[in-house]
């Protein structure tokens, strides 16, 4: 039963889901607190949107238990489903209705009473107004995903789900967005977004990162760096990418990656790291330097031995 004094708004345990012989979601638990923006992390395939959509209830877990907004995610996946904004990953929207149409459609699904005043709220909100006319097939990306934004908040939902909801926008319009889910946040509306971005993860209070269906980090951005204890240096020079193939198979190197005018190189075995850094720079004109590992460091760490350490799901 929904309880508003509740801690989480999404509180699952130990879920599971198989498609045919693919294990997609293994044993994923994960709680959001309120007004959070939690950032969900992974490769494609990882089985972040499958974990997404068990969470709200659009689909039936094999196993585990959990609730979202108060409601178990079994048995009362109706009432979820009417509480909670879902952003899909492609635009779902009618290209040939107007963004005033399509809201109203929306607002309609919902069966919403005062239709129009929630609808000129919601243009209002993601200033939508001038737009209010314009055929949907004629916006722009960014501007098709206030509308996405706007149709997902017209019901005001105390949950939004988005599914890498910046994916092909350009940056100007991605600012504008993560402003918005701020403001969102701060008004007591959670968030659970997955992204590619690293920036856009920097900017979550809490991060979880998935891999092969299985949950590998959780927490802040600082703890899900620290957990994976790596230590990093900075190389700047030229011929950096034959470099990193040279250091790629040295021990006490773990990864290699070319960030712009500088390699990174980090391991876990700091003094077998520094010690093949400094050998292989040795007679040359390259600069090294200790630094702090980076969110995008551990990711493409996660997500480079995640398939060693787990394997494909089976």
């Amino acid at each position: 039963m929904n309880d508003d004094t509740q801690q989480y708004v999404i509180d699952v345990h130990d879920l599971n889901k198989r498609f045919g012989n693919k294990h997609v979601v293994n044993n994923v638990s994960l709680q959001v607190g309120r007004g959070e923006i939690f950032g969900f992390l992974g490769p494609n395939g990882s089985g972040k949107t499958t974990s997404i959509r068990l969470m709200c209830g659009l689909l039936t877990p094999d196993s585990g238990s959990g609730t979202c907004l108060g409601y178990d995610i079994v048995r009362e996946s109706e009432q979820i489903k009417r509480n909670v904004g879902y952003m899909t990953q492609r635009f779902s929207y009618w290209e040939d209705l107007t963004i005033r149409e399509n809201l109203d459609f929306v607002a309609r699904i919902y069966q919403m009473r005062n239709r129009r005043e929630a609808v000129d709220r919601s243009l209002e909100s993601l200033g939508l107004q001038t737009r209010a006319n314009q055929l949907t097939g004629s916006l722009s990306g960014g501007w098709k995903q206030r509308l996405a934004l706007a149709a997902c908040m017209l019901h005001e939902p105390k949950l939004l789900l988005l599914d890498e909801p910046t994916a092909g926008v350009d940056p100007t319009a991605r600012r504008d967005f993560w402003e918005e889910l701020h403001r969102l946040a701060a008004t007591g509306i959670s968030v659970l977004v997955s992204t590619h971005y690293m920036d856009e993860a920097e900017r979550c209070h809490k991060l979880a990162y998935i891999a092969y269906g299985k949950m590998l980090a959780r927490g802040t951005a600082s703890e899900v760096i620290e957990s994976q204890g790596l230590s990093t240096w900075s190389i700047h020079g030229e011929h950096l990418s034959k470099l990193s193939e040279q250091l790629r198979t040295t021990p006490g190197v773990d990864q290699t990656v070319v960030f712009g005018s500088a390699l990174h190189v980090s391991g876990r075995d700091h003094e077998a790291l520094e010690a093949a850094v400094r050998q292989a720079v040795v007679g040359t004109s390259l600069r090294i330097e200790p630094i702090s590992a980076g969110l995008e460091d551990v990711f493409i760490y996660l997500m480079s031995h995640s398939k060693d350490n787990f394997g494909a799901p089976s």
